[in-house]
């Protein structure tokens, strides 16, 4: 018998994981909105972050740091598959493959030759946890303010104005005199950093750094990106701030993994998990689609 009071229970938790997988959605949304980029390096550059920060602080740095330097470490991810397409010309996504299958191995290089490492909140004093969700939620809560602050400040910038150009017009924006290829670098950089500090604080939630951590990543940071755009792109997308569209990314993580939590809840099968995921994507990918439609037949019923 169902129990109404366990998805309760499991409410907070869910809340905690939804919004650091948020966060990694935000750096997704960076290349897959704004950039107009097929990034796969994503699944890769998460588990780096997650490795990174779990072999720091074993090796005594504090946890803050470790995260700091897990998105330098995603950064450099990010310049790698920036360098594989704009300097040897390797297509979008044919270049983060490249790097996704590279950082496997850097990453078990990372953890130590050990596809895994642990970390005890006991023997070490970590940013967040999942034994206190509600201080989970909290940290979570600030990066996420933070970066979101951050990166609206920064796309504010004449930097930031060149990067959103380039991904709204490339060839309008080549022939105003912008660095494309400069900018397609930065861009996923800043995204795959973003993507591995996420891993980062993922890694010291769960309490452990993964090898495969990251495996599906980019559908999970996808299908955060695509329910927060239904909700909050249903009318006009200009009448929207541009914070509030980095923060549906965020939003919708948390939204998505309520929705696994309800899955759990009604105890269907684990084993359909990855169905139930592209079921609940595809439905929310389809909802602006069939308005669309519905709109258009309506206006030409007007019409006539």
């Amino acid at each position: 018998m169902l129990s109404f009071s366990a998805l309760l229970r499991a409410l907070p938790g869910n809340i905690a994981q939804g919004m650091i997988w948020g966060i990694m959605a935000l750096g997704l949304y960076i290349t897959y909105k704004i950039l107009n980029f097929s990034d796969l390096t994503v699944d890769g550059s998460f588990s780096t972050g997650a490795a990174v920060t779990v072999m720091l602080i074993i090796a005594g740095c504090p946890a803050i740091v470790a995260v700091l330097i897990a998105f330098v470490a995603g950064c450099l991810a990010g310049l790698v598959t920036g360098f594989l397409h704009t300097v040897l010309k390797i297509a979008p996504i044919l270049s983060g493959i490249l790097t996704q299958i590279a950082l496997y191995s850097i990453n078990l290089h990372i953890l130590g030759n050990k596809a895994n490492q642990a970390i005890n909140v006991n023997d070490y004093s970590l940013l967040l946890t999942l034994r206190n969700t509600k201080m989970a939620i909290l940290v979570a809560l600030i990066f996420a303010a933070v970066l979101i602050a951050i990166l609206y400040w920064f796309f504010g910038t004449e930097l930031g104005s060149a990067i959103r150009a380039t991904g709204n017009n490339s060839q309008m924006a080549k022939a105003q005199g912008i660095n494309i290829d400069k900018m397609k670098v930065i861009a996923l950089s800043l995204s795959n950093g973003i993507v591995a500090l996420s891993g980062g604080l993922l890694a010291q939630y769960q309490g452990f750094a993964d090898v495969s951590v990251g495996r599906g990543a980019i559908v999970i940071g996808l299908a955060a990106i695509i329910i927060g755009s239904v909700i909050f792109e249903g009318k006009n997308k200009k009448e929207i701030n541009f914070s509030i569209l980095l923060g549906s990314a965020v939003i919708g993580g948390i939204i998505y993994y309520i929705s696994i939590g309800i899955v759990l809840w009604l105890k269907l099968p684990t084993n359909d998990m990855k169905l139930f995921t592209a079921i609940l994507v595809a439905v929310f990918l389809s909802v602006p689609n069939l308005s669309l439609g519905k709109k258009k037949e309506d206006k030409a019923n007007a019409g006539n």
